[in-house]
């Protein structure tokens, strides 16, 4: 009998310091599967066991929890399976190969130095007692391939979807243009994938996906950490009946604008040029003197603390640790500069992680604010408003609303200049520097980066609102 369960293991998942989440776990007929989920970036990765024989999908960049699985359970991680060239993240599969001598694999369509073996459309892999077999479903990428496990009975058990199929959606088809391939082909191409290889699976099928809401791989992906094929049937507006100009318009037109490190990130993975995490982590975790701040020149400082109340270092950008980091610091801030960190005490190793998880490996060190502070530097206190003293002071102020889209929908202040967070780098020329700027988001949070984005970018006069919208306007 298979046992499907939540069940929450977070002694395994220390390495980083981050919850990284025994999301599921899954004792099936011939095999063993946690899915471990990262929340900074949205991300599922799977380790699949049978007969001390496993695998992992999707693995990022710091794979000791990948180990320590392994080491508990006694078994030899074999294979690496990566579903697709990821762009949102730096994959594991160089570090899990050096630490196992595992092979790495990847389904047609995927040329990089490092992959050991190409599945075939429909080949299949033998791990244990189990078998895996690649479906090519080119769409989100031409390499995208999802893998289809079958149980020791042979009975189709779980589809690991990678960013072809999400819970309640499907992958963008924007990340992977070429010049002679549109993302209206490859949405084309996802449409025949989904039809041809997801669609005519059993209902009772498991969809794991690659990744949970919050991701920007998808437009809107719903939450939850997996699903069968038959309620996405129902519920997924991707897999309804519908011609393929239809699905198109649907899934390629009105995409937001990808984190601009996408495009890096989706190089870098395609070579083995990338540097090992562990002389990332010896490098970056040099405490540094404010002197030794000061003498580098075109350093870019980052600052991880929840709270900046108390002041911040001029020119420094806060991205709180505490929501989406990774994301915001890959939409916001350029990978190749060198980076100085600021942030809390004990925070240090978390913070270089979440960075070069996403390839931002140019990390010299780190200080906290407090020694800046103590050795007689300049701080920039920012200007944080309550409700009332937002309102009354943004009377004559640039109000500008940094909520996406959708947000906006729902409502904006009078007057407010409408410039989501992650295009705001791009459209600075129109704000007035001569006059105040009064911003505002959904929670603060969104609001508060911008702040010191727009300090930093030579604006003098800007406050901004510690409560979001709603509370605003009650």
């Amino acid at each position: 009998m298979i046992k499907l369960f939540q069940k929450f293991n977070r002694s395994l998942f220390q390495f980083s310091k981050e919850v990284q989440l025994k999301q599921s776990e899954t004792q099936g007929k011939g095999f063993y599967q946690q899915q471990i989920f990262t929340g900074c970036l949205a991300e599922y990765a799977y380790y699949i066991e049978s007969n001390k024989e496993a695998i992992i999908i999707d693995p990022l960049r710091d794979v000791q929890p990948y180990l320590n699985i392994a080491k508990e359970r006694g078994a030899k991680i074999k294979y690496v399976l990566l579903t697709h060239f990821h762009a949102d993240f730096i994959a594991g599969h160089l570090s899990l190969q050096r630490e196992t001598d595992a092979q790495i694999i990847m389904g047609p369509k995927a040329s990089a130095p490092f992959v050991n073996k190409v599945l075939n459309d429909n080949e299949y892999l033998k791990v244990g007692k189990i078998k895996i077999q690649a479906l090519h479903t080119p769409g989100h990428t031409q390499e995208s391939t999802c893998f289809l496990l079958y149980d020791e009975d042979g009975k189709q058990h779980s589809v690991y979807t990678g960013d072809t199929l999400f819970l309640g959606e499907v992958g963008r088809p924007d990340l992977a243009v070429k010049s002679d391939v549109t993302q209206y082909d490859l949405a084309s191409m996802l449409y025949a994938s989904l039809r041809q290889k997801i669609l005519g699976l059993p209902e009772d099928v498991i969809v794991f996906p690659g990744h949970g809401a919050g991701s920007a791989c998808g437009k809107n992906i719903s939450s939850g950490y997996s699903c069968t094929i038959g309620n996405q049937k129902k519920n997924n507006y991707a897999l309804q009946e519908m011609d393929q100009e239809t699905f198109v318009q649907l899934v390629a037109s009105d995409l937001p604008k990808p984190p601009q490190y996408f495009f890096y990130n989706a190089g870098l993975n395609k070579t083995n040029q990338f540097q090992d995490l562990n002389l990332i982590l010896k490098k970056a975790n040099t405490k540094l003197t404010s002197a030794q701040v000061i003498s580098r020149q075109g350093i870019q400082i980052i600052d991880s603390r929840n709270s900046i109340s108390n002041g911040f270092i001029p020119g420094s950008i806060n991205v709180p640790l505490q929501i989406p980091f990774a994301h915001w610091v890959g939409t916001l801030l350029p990978h190749d500069r060198e980076i100085v960190i600021v942030c809390e005490p004990g925070n240090e190793e978390q913070t270089i992680m979440r960075l070069s998880r996403i390839g931002y490996d140019n990390i010299v060190g780190y200080i906290h604010f407090e020694d800046w502070k103590s050795s007689g530097n300049s701080i920039s206190k920012p200007i944080e408003l309550e409700v009332q003293d937002f309102l009354k002071r943004s009377k004559l102020a640039q109000i500008v609303d940094v909520r996406t889209k959708e947000e906006w929908g729902k409502g904006i202040l009078k007057h407010a200049q409408l410039i989501t967070l992650s295009e705001l780098p791009q459209n600075l020329e129109k704000l007035d520097k001569l006059r105040d700027i009064s911003i505002y988001c959904g929670t603060g949070q969104r609001a508060k980066i911008a702040h010191t984005l727009l300090i930093a970018n030579g604006f003098t006069r800007v406050q901004y609102c510690k409560v979001g919208y709603d509370d605003i306007i009650k």
